[in-house]
C-alpha cells in the first residue's frame, strides 16, 4: 500500500476512534502533499513514497523548530501541541540511521571520493544525502561531515 493510501486509511480510523488531533494533523499533511502535486503538475498521478517521505521529514523539522522556539519564549503548552504533531508525523517516516551508521556511511564516501578538506564538505554531504535519503536527518549529515573533513 503506498503512503498516501495509508494516510487516507489512518484518517477514517482516527476519525472512526473518535481521535480527533490525530485525524487533524493527518488532514494538514495531506493538505500539504496536495499543495505539492499541484505546485509540480503531478495531480494526477500523485507523488511517490519518497516525495511524500522528503514533505513529512520537512513537517516534523518545522514542528520541532517551532517545539524550541516556544519553549525558549515560555510557552509550553504550545511547544506540548507541536511536539505531539510532530510524534504523530514521525510514524510515517522510516526508521532514523544512528550517528554511528551515517558516520560509517559519510567515512565510506570520503574514501570512494578520495577528498579531503573543508573544500569539498558540500560534495560529500550531497552524496551521503543521495544515499541514505530520509533515514538521516540533514544536520546531522552536515556536522558529521564537518567533522570528518575538519
Amino acid at each position: 500500500m503506498s503512503l498516501k493510501a495509508q494516510l487516507e486509511n489512518d484518517i477514517k480510523a482516527a476519525l472512526l476512534g473518535g481521535d480527533r488531533f490525530v485525524a487533524d494533523v493527518l488532514r494538514g499533511l495531506k493538505a500539504v502533499i496536495l499543495n505539492e502535486e499541484v505546485a509540480q503538475g503531478k495531480r494526477d498521478t500523485g507523488l511517490d513514497d519518497e516525495s511524500i517521505e522528503k514533505l513529512i521529514a520537512r513537517e516534523v523539522k518545522k514542528r520541532n523548530d517551532s517545539v524550541q522556539q516556544y519553549t525558549a519564549a515560555a510557552r509550553p503548552e504550545l511547544a506540548e501541541t507541536e511536539a505531539a504533531e510532530a510524534k504523530v508525523l514521525e510514524a510515517y517516516l522510516p526508521d532514523q540511521l544512528s550517528e554511528a551508521d551515517i558516520q560509517k556511511e559519510i567515512d565510506a564516501t570520503i574514501s570512494a571520493m578520495g577528498v579531503s578538506g573543508p573544500a569539498a564538505m558540500g560534495q560529500v554531504i550531497g552524496a551521503v544525502k543521495g544515499k541514505l535519503s530520509n533515514t538521516a536527518d540533514g544536520a546531522t549529515v552536515a556536522r558529521l561531515v564537518k567533522e570528518s573533513l575538519a
